[in-house]
């Protein structure tokens, strides 16, 4: 089954961000942010997470948000959407990441 494991939003100022989004939906910091990079989750308990990262690219060229979706099948996950009508596009658009250091993502992470 495919979740969203975050919502990840670009920004130019994380600071900023974060203080926007804990006001705007009642979010907290998960741990402590760094300078680019926060994950916020919702003070209650229940939602989803928000990742919010610094980017440097142009809004009206680059993408600067997007779905981090996990699964614990990827290939068969990969498999359904492209039979649901997905394609398969150019670089960052849809990809299988491997990343040891996320060790709850491991095997489970689709961007």
């Amino acid at each position: 089954m495919l979740t969203i494991g975050s919502i990840v939003w670009g920004v130019r100022d994380v600071a900023r961000a974060i203080e926007f989004w804990r006001a705007a939906l009642n979010y907290k910091p998960l741990r402590e942010p760094s300078e680019d990079w926060a994950i916020l989750v919702p003070v209650t308990g229940e939602g989803q997470q928000m990742a919010i990262t610094i980017v440097s690219s142009d809004p009206t060229t680059h993408q600067r948000h997007h779905l981090d979706l996990y699964a614990s099948d990827q290939q068969a996950e990969v498999e359904r959407l492209l039979s649901l009508g997905a394609q398969l596009l150019p670089r960052h658009r849809l990809a299988v990441r491997l990343n040891p250091s996320w060790p709850e993502a491991r095997n489970r992470f689709i961007a």
